[in-house]
């Protein structure tokens, strides 16, 4: 089943561009000095990938929680997203509540539940995704291109990065078996051993997407860090010998000359430590085609993982077993 909504990720782009571009977003009454997204999981992440793409040219400050509470300076100047696939997510459902008290600008992105409900209620604006998708994780296309044409058509930014997300659907159209080809064979690399994902700084959205994507799908423990940060911390842990972790780099042929020379160093350092590391290299001429050509490729590899380990990529029966438990409480 995962495989098959993988498969249908530029269907998916496509859909939600056309889905942006319909969307009703009523202008702001007063200046929008901050935006602030809430959601948690796959609906989260779209928030952490519209920050990076849009900082070279959004001049206000983007951030985003994961939490039942929202910032205290959240205010009546701030462009607040609440977004959850479901509309059901009980933490945004808590925030988006605190939201309404601030008299920020509220945009709701759901394909139903009780976000939409409450969006008709309160006359919020609201973006409606398709239901139909079973697993909200697969759903990142949607998340992402709508934050985008909130912003957009809050003239908040122009059309690069709308017209950067057609661009990468081209691209993925092209290099689809040569992407499930690469996912393949660094599956068979890495399937029996514990994956630690590193990357820059510019980067640090995919790095999560694929720390999750192989928490979630493949059921296996992994992390992830950034650097340089990495460098000043984790890296002084490589000290012992570890063949059972396999480290990969999500590298771009521009990224910058100081953080190219730390990626070179840090290998050099743990391959001492382990005999399992493996450069991933994007594709693309922007920030969001690279980003999204190794979302891709991350997410076939969490599908061939899952399929060699014999595991049910969309089963997710303890997340399941912890949401009947709280809802006792």
């Amino acid at each position: 089943m995962m495989d098959q909504l993988v498969e249908r990720f530029t269907e998916q782009l496509r859909e939600a561009v056309e889905i942006g571009q319909s969307a009703k977003i009523s202008a702001h009454t007063e200046d929008i000095s901050a935006i602030y997204v809430t959601g948690m999981g796959g609906s989260s992440i779209g928030g952490s990938f519209a920050a990076e793409f849009v900082k070279d040219e959004l001049k206000v400050p983007y951030a985003f929680g994961q939490s039942y509470q929202i910032p205290a300076w959240v205010n009546k100047h701030t462009l607040a997203i609440a977004s959850s696939y479901s509309g059901n997510t009980e933490e945004t459902l808590s925030s988006f509540n605190e939201l309404l008290t601030t008299g920020a600008k509220v945009v709701v992105i759901a394909s139903g539940g009780k976000l939409i409900e409450l969006a008709k209620t309160h006359q919020l604006d609201y973006i409606l995704l398709p239901s139909d998708w079973p697993s909200p994780r697969a759903c990142l296309g949607y998340s992402v291109v709508q934050q985008l044409f909130v912003l957009r058509h809050l003239g908040l930014i122009g059309e690069t990065r709308i017209n950067e997300i057609n661009a990468s659907i081209k691209l993925l159209d092209q290099e689809a078996e040569n992407i499930k080809e690469k996912a393949s064979k660094i599956c068979d690399l890495i399937v029996d051993k514990i994956p630690v994902i590193y990357t820059t700084d510019r980067m640090s959205s995919v790095a999560v997407r694929y720390r999750q994507q192989i928490n979630e799908n493949a059921k296996m423990l992994c992390w992830h860090h950034i650097l340089p940060e990495m460098n000043h911390n984790e890296l002084v842990g490589w000290r012992d010998e570890y063949n059972n972790i396999a480290v990969l780099f999500l590298r771009n042929a521009d990224d910058f000359s100081r953080n190219d020379k730390r990626i070179d160093i840090t290998k050099e350092i743990i391959g001492n430590c382990t005999n399992t590391i493996i450069d991933i290299y994007s594709k693309g001429n922007s920030l969001v085609e690279r980003a999204l050509y190794l979302v891709h490729l991350g997410d076939w590899l969490s599908v061939y993982m899952a399929e060699r380990r014999e595991m049910d990529s969309i089963e997710v029966k303890v997340i399941d077993y912890l949401k009947s438990e709280l809802g006792k409480v």
